[in-house]
């Protein structure tokens, strides 16, 4: 028993890591930018909240426990903003060899479950995780909007570019939500 939770505890304590991870976007009211813990928490928060205006039926607990699981690889990877300059291939590899090592740390049997979670997210096939992503696509949405623009002039983010990478992923899960939110953008958009 001391060996498994010995385990859980040093996942544990590589997990707190992500609280040091900075991403690009920034908090609401546009102090500094917001780390990949606070991201996991509120977009959890998010899908709690926003979870009836799923476009199918959802577990939301499941969602939940993929939204908090989805960017401990981050610890290794690092953020790769949506409108970045990345490659994705490479990051995808970087990615899965971060999953391999944090999740490895579990005991067997939490490492698989928690392994399978992250891997469901990743593929977005099923409509739990592709709920969760179109939440996760949703929260630097408002940030941006609440900070004056966020982190959209920095990266040159056109209206087009933000319905093609987000918008479409979005609407694909939580379509109401996408709607409730287009004329916000399309407000900030017209006065850029």
């Amino acid at each position: 028993m001391t060996d498994r939770i010995d385990q859980q505890l040093a996942f544990l304590v590589e997990a707190d890591k992500l609280k040091s991870t900075l991403r690009a976007t920034t908090l609401n009211d546009g102090s500094r930018r917001e780390n990949s813990a606070e991201h996991s928490w509120h977009i959890a928060l998010y899908a709690l909240t926003l979870a009836e205006h799923a476009n199918t039926a959802i577990d939301v607990t499941r969602v939940l426990k993929m939204l908090i699981l989805h960017d401990l690889v981050e610890i290794d990877a690092g953020d790769a903003p949506i409108h970045g300059d990345h490659d994705p291939a490479e990051q995808a590899r970087i990615e899965q060899q971060a999953a391999d090592r944090i999740f490895g740390l579990l005991p067997a049997d939490q490492a698989r479950s928690f392994r399978a979670l992250w891997d469901e997210f990743e593929a977005g096939e099923s409509d739990d995780a592709i709920f969760a992503k179109s939440i996760d696509r949703v929260q630097p949405v408002v940030a941006n909007l609440e900070s004056g623009g966020g982190t959209w002039p920095a990266y040159n983010v056109t209206a087009d570019q933000l319905q093609t990478r987000v918008g479409a992923k979005v609407q694909k899960g939580a379509a109401p939500v996408w709607a409730a939110l287009k004329s916000r953008i399309d407000a900030w958009f017209a006065t850029a």
